[in-house]
């Protein structure tokens, strides 16, 4: 019976399990895949805790694109079969044609052939293509929900993450996330469909040579089974690794200048090729055992391929079973890819493994509750800035900062705070600003409860400079508007000048067009925070805050400063933290904090008077001031 004859046959055998390959020669060792890898900084082993949620969140992103997706799985469909195609042909060709001599009707064959091929790479190409149109706009959203929620998560968050973990997220697992959708779905979607019609060609032409060729889908099963239970913790392991170091790197780097100052170079490197061997373990492990496959594929390959050319090179010479010279062709082309679409599975098995870990800490983010206002909050158009702390307290992680602390502050005080380290200064203004909220007591605003405000409308009404001046890539222009981006040049110079910024700015070369480098690079760490500064009054505030705001300038520019931040003051509620005393006596309320409690609390003269903790701090600074003027 002619193969084509043979097609023609009814068959009551069914599919037993699916998969794909487009190449008909075995895989090659070296063919294994490269695994994206994503971030994962420090904790236990674990698993993916729920695939089906990460899938399904990812399947939301794709399925914008039903349009698009629609014409992959059609593009897929026809791939697949005109690879299937192919050796039919082959096969028709040799018996139909070239053993019965029959030369009327070849070309035609042979251009059938031709067509054939030429469809499969079209067919696979515009698959590839719109598949990566899709998965990149799917990535997009992913990457603009990510950092738009990023945007609205609270600053206790930040506080109590690595950053370098968090970049990764951004970066890492996102990647790895783009290369699996770019891939797996459609190698997925192609592995089943040419498994399913290899395996029902291959039981139409010969059942007995389709039984040979299945029975290496147990030993692959169990093969596969043994692997991927190992990949999956290797790569958990990688990932968490490769955190580990993202975040160890991106501190060190930050942090060069203590490095050097304090020579730490060695045991610095010593570190990093601890965390680095670390790496290097995970991800020798997760490799070697991920290569076990295409090493068991090729061994399950070359098997089938063995037994099939035997067994039916037997049947095909004594014209048993009904097996041809061309049936041959076709099982022997067809053996050698019946496992690569398990292999594939298996492979990609390991991608998507990988890609859903990634996920899920992608997710993990995004599912971080947002800073929001409370229900029913009123919006604020402007304040006059009277400030209530009433019994406030205040807990980091159930540690006691803050205990009991009440004290007002008029429109247009200022009001200062001293003590030391650790005392709680920082953490009052970081309440008066809303980055957290008290653990008891209420802060009022305009005799109003602060929760009970829009968080948004109330910072637009604050001022703040912190002790760390941050400055963004850009021009010395931009940095300044940052504060008010509505505002004109000429204000953003008035700005600058009530700073005593004007100054410098006007002395280099490029003036206000000045391109900073990442963290305001370029100029001193002083004139950074005048451009701070600058910022600050720019926005017009009516609450200042300062905390450290003079901690890095010197004393002539200090002085300069206080009395910009004199004019600036007048008529504004200001918060100042200075270890500087002197920068404060003129402060309307100073306020002493001593381990997280109120202590002292009156004016300059006021606390001098008492002779308490802020008079020590006062005889301390003009000692060390007599011996600094001595020296």
């Amino acid at each position: 019976m002619s193969l084509k004859q043979q097609l023609k046959a009814p068959f009551q055998y069914r599919n037993i399990d699916w998969r794909h390959s487009q190449a008909p020669a075995p895989q090659s060792e070296s063919s294994a895949p490269r695994h994206p890898h994503a971030a994962r900084a420090g904790g236990k082993k674990e698993k993916v805790r729920d695939w089906k949620e990460a899938v399904g969140r990812i399947w939301r992103y794709l399925a914008r694109s039903k349009a698009g997706l629609t014409l992959v799985v059609f593009l897929v469909f026809a791939s697949s079969t005109f690879m299937l195609l192919g050796p039919l042909l082959i096969g028709i060709i040799i018996d139909d044609y070239i053993l019965a001599g029959a030369i009327d009707g070849l070309a035609m064959m042979l251009l059938f052939l031709l067509l054939s091929y030429l469809g499969l790479s079209l067919a696979t190409f515009f698959q590839n293509f719109w598949m990566v149109s899709i998965a990149q706009r799917a990535v997009y959203a992913i990457r603009r929900d990510l950092f738009a929620h990023l945007q609205k998560l609270p600053v206790r968050f930040f506080d109590q993450r690595q950053h370098g973990d968090v970049m990764s997220r951004v970066t890492n697992d996102i990647e790895n996330i783009s290369g699996t959708l770019n891939s797996s779905i459609v190698q997925i979607l192609s592995s089943v469909i040419t498994f399913v019609g290899i395996l029902t060609v291959m039981l139409v032409l010969s059942p007995v040579l389709t039984l040979l060729t299945i029975l290496v889908i147990p030993i692959m099963f169990y093969g596969l089974k043994w692997i991927t239970k190992r990949t999956r913790v290797f790569f958990k392991d990688q990932q968490r690794a490769l955190g580990i170091l993202n975040g160890y790197s991106e501190e060190t780097i930050a942090g060069q200048t203590m490095v050097k100052t304090f020579s730490r170079e060695g045991p610095i490197i010593e570190d990093f090729e601890a965390k680095n061997a670390s790496l290097k373990t995970a991800g020798f492990w997760a490799q070697t055992y991920s290569g076990f496959i295409p090493k068991l594929m090729n061994v399950l390959n070359n098997m089938s391929f063995t037994v099939i050319a035997g067994v039916g090179g037997l049947l095909a010479v004594n014209q048993v079973a009904g097996v041809t010279v061309g049936i041959m062709v076709v099982f022997v082309e067809y053996s050698r890819q019946f496992t690569r679409p398990l292999s594939d599975l298996a492979n990609q098995f390991n991608m998507l493994l990988s890609a859903l870990a990634g996920a899920e800490r992608v997710f993990d983010i995004m599912d971080e509750e947002p800073e929001r206002d409370r229900e029913g909050a009123r919006s604020v158009e402007s304040i006059k800035g009277d400030v209530t702390l009433s019994n406030v307290s205040f807990s980091y992680e159930d540690e006691p900062t803050l205990q009991d602390i009440s004290f007002q502050a008029k429109a247009g005080e200022t009001v200062a705070f001293v003590g030391p380290t650790g005392a709680g200064k920082t953490t009052i203004i970081n309440l008066l600003a809303g980055f957290y909220e008290p653990s008891a007591g209420t802060i009022e605003m305009d005799g109003k409860d602060m929760r009970q405000l829009r968080r948004e409308d109330l910072r637009k009404q604050m001022g703040v400079v912190l002790q760390d001046s941050f400055l963004f890539q850009g021009s010395i222009r931009e940095n300044i508007r940052y504060g008010r981006l509505a505002a004109s040049d000429g204000e953003v110079e008035e700005a600058a000048k009530l700073a005593n910024a004007h100054g410098f700015i006007t002395h280099l070369k490029n003036g206000y067009e000045t391109r900073l480098g990442q963290d305001g690079s370029g100029i001193s760490q002083g004139q950074r925070q005048l451009l701070s500064i600058a910022r600050a009054l720019l926005a017009s505030p009516s609450i200042l805050i300062l905390d450290e705001a003079t901690s890095s300038i010197d004393t002539v520019t200090e002085m300069k400063i206080q009395e910009a931040l004199g004019r600036l003051m007048e008529g504004r509620t200001s918060f100042v933290i200075a270890h500087r005393l002197n920068t404060i006596e003129a402060a309307d309320q100073i306020l002493v904090l001593q381990d997280g409690r109120l202590t002292e609390q009156g004016n300059h003269q006021q606390l001098m008077q008492r002779g308490g903790f802020y008079y020590e701090l006062q005889q301390t600074n003009q000692m060390a001031g007599e011996k600094a003027d001595e020296a």
